[in-house]
């Protein structure tokens, strides 16, 4: 190891006037680059142009339907209770089907404070609730038209949905009596 006494570095290094010049280079390269070539620019014209989304995009949410048009969710608060934001507020009701112990009598999630982290389709154990309908441009002109209600969540036909957003997972034991060496 050498050690270097200060005095012997030249002003211009001790500046860092190199450092900038060759960072100024750099950057003036790539702008002359792009002023004359910009088809090698990598840009979406966003509102008439939209990028192709992954498969495994999380969306907007929806909320699945029985084959009666009742909603699948029987209001057991899982998902509220995983949700980091608590952006989604539920209220519990009676069903009229004996089959069925409740329903949410309301089912609203605030847009404004999701985070779009997934916890809550992870805690559903009924499938009720998906993130895969493809919209990710959440906007609007007030806050009240940006917490979507039970109808809204509700009104959804299948054609645009991405199809492999959930996909089965194997369970896998890493210990117990199933594990396997």
């Amino acid at each position: 190891m050498r050690v270097v006494d200060r005095s012997e570095i030249k002003i211009a290094r001790r500046l860092y006037v190199l450092e900038v010049l060759e960072g100024l280079a750099v950057t003036l390269k790539h702008v002359f680059r792009n002023l004359f070539d910009p088809s090698r620019l990598p840009v979406v014209f966003f509102p008439e142009q939209k990028k192709a989304l992954p498969p495994a995009t999380r969306g907007r949410h929806r909320l699945m339907k029985r084959e009666d048009e009742s909603p699948r969710c029987t209001a057991c608060m899982l998902c509220a209770t995983a949700c980091p934001a608590e952006c989604i507020h539920i209220q519990a009701a009676e069903s009229p089907d004996p089959n069925v112990e409740k329903f949410p009598a309301k089912f609203d999630i605030d847009m404004l404070r999701c985070v779009y982290c997934g916890f809550c389709v992870d805690a559903c154990p009924l499938d009720a609730i998906r993130m895969d309908i493809p919209e990710v441009t959440v906007a609007n002109y007030t806050r009240d038209s940006l917490v979507y209600h039970k109808e809204f969540l509700m009104d959804h036909d299948n054609k645009d949905v991405v199809p492999d957003y959930n996909p089965p997972r194997p369970v896998v034991w890493t210990h117990g009596p199933h594990a396997k060496p």
